[in-house]
């Protein structure tokens, strides 16, 4: 792929702030999406902050190399469910989501020292493309649901489609092929935001439908209700230390820890797909060693003011492949705008009343993205050979179907249970590969 704006570039200073408000308008809707379904006074301001924050550790770990942005975690919800369940009050529970974030947060750290000392060789053998391929598809594959829900505004239909969900597939609809014939068609810059010409079209049209009263697609007593700071997660913490016991640190433990191994699964796949984009081998250079201690570092700043453990984000790679520009430079400045953002609350709150649809219609292309960026990496795969086949096959389906698995607090996802299924029927097939190469000699 020929970017237009490669890693270490740097566009003009207005260009960069366009740049890195559209990354922060791709990222923004998973980020402040995680406070909302935990509840318990989560603000989405201090998420926001938090993302901002942990996306500069990590930029700053990995010595601005890879361009990509963290955001809330989906894969700590249960874990931060059972933080404030288990937890004596609120204040409690918040100084336990922060207990856990640096339980994960170590448990990076430690692979990261592993990686150092032991090298990725073994992690690309374990991992080759046949594997990490159709892994990389199933992130986006497995977001494909809620992409297309949100473009009908997370309207249920079994009997029939609402008025709501036609309205919203409208507004989805301008807002992807806004997003398509700018991308496609547009001249220099207007390829380089589709998003934030999308986004603005589709936001119009759902304005028009709910000031006319045709449908009420955005919720605009938000600014009535907004607040006006960020409420920091560490500011609630530290009222609940004192009633934070050995046993309770024990529960969060074995809630956290367990999930950062199969993120770190998640974490391998999104920088094979950004190294795929970019063209450079983030594994090799910077060096894994050090996404490991970026995600896991910045996870836990992340946490300290907002709450939620962040990861790396799957929209913010697609956003950087559908616009050609890998200029780290926007990520750092869309860091820095999110922190900005989250003491303007009028502004904060404008971008919460994006309605779904408008969301969905970008998120499809976003997610298509990752899925196509996956199976691009399979190209040079000899799918003819039945060893091969049987591991693709094998993670796209069991990716696909939602395979995951519970134990307690812990969920191993989808994406986590097809790589590692993967792994297990490469190892399994890999004497036939290898009998194959040798008869060819």
């Amino acid at each position: 792929m020929k970017l237009i704006y490669g890693v270490k570039d740097k566009p003009g200073f207005g260009k960069t702030l366009i740049f890195a408000f559209q990354q922060v308008l791709a990222i923004m809707a998973a980020t402040i999406a995680v406070p909302a379904i935990i509840g318990n006074g989560m603000s989405a301001s201090a998420a926001l902050f938090g993302a901002g924050v942990g996306t500069i550790v990590y930029l700053l770990f990995t010595k601005f190399k890879s361009p990509v942005f963290l955001g809330s975690s989906f894969a700590f919800i249960g874990s931060m469910f059972a933080a404030f369940g288990g937890a004596a009050s609120a204040a409690a529970g918040y100084a336990g989501i922060i207990i856990g974030a640096i339980c994960a947060g170590l448990v990076y750290v430690v692979i990261a020292i592993i990686v150092k000392f032991a090298g990725v060789k073994w992690i690309n053998k374990l991992m080759p493309a046949v594997v990490i391929g159709p892994t990389v598809a199933i992130i986006g594959l497995s977001l494909a649901g809620n992409a297309v829900g949100d473009m009908f505004g997370g309207e249920a239909f079994a009997d029939g489609m609402t008025a709501k969900a036609g309205w919203s597939l409208l507004v989805a609809l301008v807002t992807l092929c806004t997003v398509i014939l700018c991308s496609v068609y547009g001249k220099k810059m207007t390829k380089l935001i589709p998003f934030i010409i999308g986004i603005a079209a589709g936001y119009i049209v759902a304005t028009i439908l709910t000031v006319t009263g045709v449908c009420p697609l955005i919720d605009f007593t938000k600014f009535q209700e907004m607040s006006w700071y960020p409420s920091f997660t560490f500011v609630e913490a530290f009222k609940g230390v004192k009633e934070i016991t050995p046993s309770y640190i024990a529960t969060i433990a074995v809630a956290y820890a367990p999930v950062a191994f199969v993120v770190f699964a998640e974490h391998i796949a999104d920088h094979k797909n950004l190294s795929s984009v970019i063209e450079q081998d983030l594994l090799e250079e910077p060096g894994l060693h050090r996404t490991l201690l970026g995600d896991g570092i910045g996870s836990m700043a992340g946490a300290f003011f907002g709450g939620c453990p962040n990861t790396t984000y799957g929209e913010s790679v697609g956003c950087v492949a559908i616009t050609k520009n890998a200029s780290v430079i926007s990520i750092l400045t869309a860091a820095i705008l999110c922190m900005v953002l989250s003491f303007i609350a009028p502004f904060a709150t404008f971008l919460s009343t994006i309605p779904a649809p408008v969301m969905g219609g970008v998120c499809l292309t976003l997610y298509g993205f990752i899925a196509v960026s996956g199976l691009k990496m399979i190209q040079g795969v000899d799918l003819n050979d039945n060893a091969n086949l049987f591991t693709v096959s094998v993670i796209l389906i069991a990716g696909i179907g939602g395979m995951c698995l519970n134990f307690g607090s812990v969920t191993i996802t989808e994406v986590a249970c097809a790589l590692i299924l993967g792994i297990i029927v490469n190892l399994v097939v890999g004497k036939s590969r290898k009998n194959k190469a040798e008869d060819a000699e």
